[in-house]
């Protein structure tokens, strides 16, 4: 046997080889929509359709072409060239004020973040960390002198920056992170410094390279007093891309994804910065050295500073959310071309989508994905809305919490079933399965990590439960509490229980009920449980703790009402009769597969009888029969440009 060695083509030949003979995949089986696909687009993209379309035009030009390569460091540099391009086009400063070129438009800036994430999702990180947290800090917690000084070369990429939160030893706890900001009085500076090497900020987008500034967040201490967590702008770079004297900063390296992403560590030594860096909005040090905030209550002025992760928030929920809508694009439209087995008299195989598993796998989370964009356009609307009230506030903050949550763990879970539903074919790494996952993943603990936000969520319920009942006179908790027995008197009754015609399944007053009934006696029943323990002399964390899986029970059954609710206002609103329609199923089967999922609770609180929990799965079925026709047109509503979706076994 010859042991000569083999000789192999330099990977350029490989890739015009690759290039050269594209693999030919049947044609997509589908049938002409009972729906105008434009029309339902044009309902999807809402007022914002043009600054949208805008956006995919950048994206369809060649030099956004996806990077495929495995240099981190040609990554990171093709990422920032992106982010620039953007900037020269305006896109980037669009929800910033006039004095600092832009046009102070919070909904058109979050529609054209939200229509990024059809692309490289690094580009959309990064984007978000230098548009969103940077600029949004230096916007939401800075004044005029700090928009003038900062927000304008932000806005062009002048400034790259950073939004220095998170520390290594503390995580989503930001109360309590130990970075401080001591006041030096005679020379009128701040002292950044981070007392141990848990304080390093870790995770920091743009700092491991590209960040020549930072929003640094503190434990302001004047004189003997220390006042709580503060932001200021601290210095990192020269103009030239040197560390300055007391900052020093480690690479993480490489992550699961994300890698055109420059995440970094960052620590201060003694680092001093003017007096007037401190982003002061909400409170601020007089040149003596007193402190002064216009919100007297500590805990108030510290969740108004957090305000910033709202809008950070929001926008990761709607991200992940058009992430998963490109891997059912992809996923459905193979399901439409690839054949699978036969039976014993056909001559073609089967269509995948042709399977009734195949569409109980995708049509649901077809599904989800409407569902969630009609709640994401509803949040969106609340937090642009001017003039927001301190209680108008927290629910937003509840809403934008709940909402990340269950649509970062919805993205999860449907593009690894997209994945799955596409074999082999959606492990190659040329049909961007590999990179949804892989970048994606990070969402469920990016801008507070799910768990905890559903916490923040279930406790806010039970607050605004505690101050209803606390303004109650005894005549008012009486009827209260005879509606919640009526309730049960109608709902639970066998007629309701035991029905299981088409026409009952499908009533959306029948949805919203089940689901506002499940929130409504999970709600109650964990204020109870927590009154009893604490009238048994438990104190309130040994009682957070003894409810804590009930918490979160809680705060999905609430997202879940709230994406039913706005799901169902979205269908009402459509004036085409035929794009209604077809929302219709959709809404109905996004309602009737939670249903199934929560089958247990149901049953067990005789919500339902078993006849009624199988006919309701046989509902399912014949739903995801009846939308099977549809779901190319469905996903090619979304509007994706090809160029952007890329999968070649996806292309038309």
């Amino acid at each position: 046997m010859s042991t000569a060695p083999v000789s192999t083509p330099p990977a350029s030949s490989l890739k015009s080889i690759a290039d050269s003979r594209p693999v030919a995949y049947p044609k997509i089986i589908t049938e002409p929509p009972p729906f105008s696909i434009e029309t339902l687009q044009a309902l999807l993209d809402g007022e914002q359709k043009p600054m949208r379309d805008r956006v995919k035009q950048i994206l369809r030009q060649p030099h956004f072409r996806y990077y495929t390569g495995t240099d981190t460091a040609e990554y990171r540099e093709k990422v920032f060239h992106w982010c620039l391009e953007l900037a020269r086009e305006g896109i980037a400063r669009i929800g910033y004020p006039a004095a600092a070129g832009g046009e102070g438009d919070t909904e058109k800036f979050l529609a054209a973040f939200e229509t990024l994430a059809f692309h490289d999702l690094s580009l959309v990180i990064k984007f978000g960390v230098q548009f969103g947290l940077f600029g949004g800090s230096l916007q939401q917690l800075g004044t005029e002198h700090h928009h003038r000084k900062y927000l304008l070369p932000c806005g062009t990429l002048a400034l790259p920056g950073c939004f220095a939160m998170t520390e290594i030893g503390h995580g989503s706890n930001v109360k309590d992170i130990e970075t401080t900001a001591t006041y030096d009085v005679s020379p009128r500076e701040f002292i950044i410094h981070s007392p141990s090497p848990a304080a390093g900020k870790s995770y920091i987008g743009n700092a491991a390279v590209h960040g020549r500034a930072a929003t640094v967040f503190a434990q302001l201490i004047v004189g003997e007093d220390r006042h709580g967590v503060h932001a200021f702008v601290v210095p990192l770079r020269s103009a030239e891309g040197f560390l300055l004297p007391g900052v020093r900063i480690e690479d993480n390296g490489q992550k699961l994804g994300l890698n055109g992403v420059d995440n970094g560590k960052i620590w201060f030594d003694q680092v001093r910065i003017p007096r007037e860096d401190m982003l002061d909005r909400f409170a601020s040090v007089s040149p003596e050295g007193e402190y002064s905030s216009p919100i007297k209550n500590p805990g108030a002025r510290f969740f108004t500073m957090l305000g910033t992760l709202v809008g950070g928030r929001i926008s990761i929920a709607s991200s992940g959310n058009n992430a998963a809508k490109s891997a059912l694009a992809i996923a459905v439209r193979y399901a439409g071309r690839r054949r699978q087995f036969s039976g014993p008299k056909q001559e073609a195989e089967t269509l995948l989508f042709d399977y009734p598993s195949h569409q109980r796998r995708l049509m649901p989370l077809l599904a989800n994905a409407y569902g969630l964009h009609f709640a994401l356009q509803h949040l969106v609307r609340v937090y642009a809305a001017p003039k927001r009230k301190e209680a108008d506030t927290r629910a937003l903050e509840s809403l934008a919490a709940g909402l990340k949550a269950w649509s970062t763990w919805n993205t999860t879970n449907t593009i690894q079933t997209c994945r799955e539903a596409c074999g082999g074919e959606g492990y190659l790494a040329v049909n961007r399965f590999a990179a949804l996952k892989a970048d994606t993943d990070i969402f469920t603990t990016f801008e507070g990590d799910n768990t905890v936000l559903l916490q923040l969520l279930a406790k806010n319920l039970l607050t605004d439960l505690r101050a209803k009942f606390k303004g109650m006179s005894k005549l008012d908790l009486l009827q209260f509490f005879g509606e919640q027995t009526s309730t049960k008197f109608v709902e639970l009754n066998p007629i309701s229980t035991l029905k299981i015609d088409k026409a009952h399944l499908r009533d959306t007053d029948f949805h919203l009920a089940a689901f506002r009934y499940r929130e409504q006696r999970i709600l109650l029943g964990t204020a109870k449980r927590m009154r009893r323990l604490a009238s048994e002399g438990a104190d309130a964390y040994a009682t957070f703790l003894s409810c804590q899986i009930r918490l979160g029970v809680l705060a999905q059954a609430s997202v879940e009402r709230v994406i039913l609710e706005q799901f169902a206002a979205a269908v009402t609103n459509c004036s085409d009769k035929q794009v209604r329609a077809v929302l219709k199923d959709l809404m109905d089967l996004f309602a009737l597969v939670q249903i199934e999922r929560h089958r247990g609770w149901y049953l067990e609180y005789s919500y339902l009888q078993p006849r009624k929990s199988k006919a309701i799965g046989r509902e399912v079925d014949q739903l995801c029969a009846d939308l099977r026709p549809m779901a190319v047109a469905l996903v090619n509503s979304f509007g994706i440009p090809d160029e952007c979706l890329a999968a070649p076994i996806a292309l038309r």
